[in-house]
């Protein structure tokens, strides 16, 4: 997996996460929650692509580990909707949101572990 790769899956998870955004305030009226979602949930891939760009390495790492825990948010407000009925876990929608959230965190982490380890190196070897 690369940074192509990541920027995709955050990007059309934003669009996802703006559909949802919608259908809370439209037929639930819950605009709290649904607004620190909406925020969250879009900014993952805001960050990923300032990453993208970034000036250095160390710039790169500091891009991506918020991208990171910003995904780590939104998987707690996923859960949250779930848990007090605003989302039924059971239906598929919810469930590929959940794994995408999942799978958009582990790749988040493994390409800071990879850039921290490949940083490391670089001094070591200098």
């Amino acid at each position: 997996m690369n940074e192509n790769t990541i920027y995709t899956k955050s990007f059309e998870f934003a669009i996802r996460i703006v559909k949802l955004y919608k259908f809370l305030c439209d037929n639930h009226k819950e605009y709290t929650i649904s607004k620190q979602l909406l925020r969250c949930g879009t900014s993952i891939g805001a960050n990923v692509n300032e990453a993208i760009s970034a000036q250095s390495k160390k710039d790169f790492i500091s891009k991506m580990s918020i991208a990171n825990k910003e995904a780590r948010e939104t998987k707690y407000w996923i859960e949250l909707l779930i848990e007090t009925g605003y989302l039924k876990k059971d239906e598929n929608y919810v469930e590929t949101l959940h794994n995408e959230i999942e799978k958009i965190i582990k790749i988040l982490t493994s390409i800071i572990k990879t850039s921290q380890e490949n940083l490391t190196k670089e001094k070591n070897a200098k």
